[in-house]
């Protein structure tokens, strides 16, 4: 399932309007952020785990991806 939250990446990061709601959500919730990314995988056809997501997160070596992950840091 890693291609799958490879693929959700890519498509929230090409959607402004999905990187918005998903930055504001994780500062002030970061589990309910984690949470939207899984439900929105589900939507898309692209199921992913909490678990993935997170692995996914942490093998990504792009600077602007960090510095989103250090200010939502609580549950992602």
């Amino acid at each position: 399932m890693s291609s799958n939250a490879a693929e959700l990446y890519k498509r929230i990061q090409n959607n402004p309007e999905y990187t918005q709601i998903l930055f504001r959500q994780a500062l002030q919730d970061p589990q309910g952020a984690l949470k939207s990314i899984c439900d929105l995988g589900a939507t898309l056809n692209l199921p992913v785990t909490p678990q993935e997501v997170r692995q996914y997160l942490s093998s990504i070596d792009d600077e602007e991806t960090k510095q989103w992950l250090v200010k939502a840091r609580g549950g992602l």
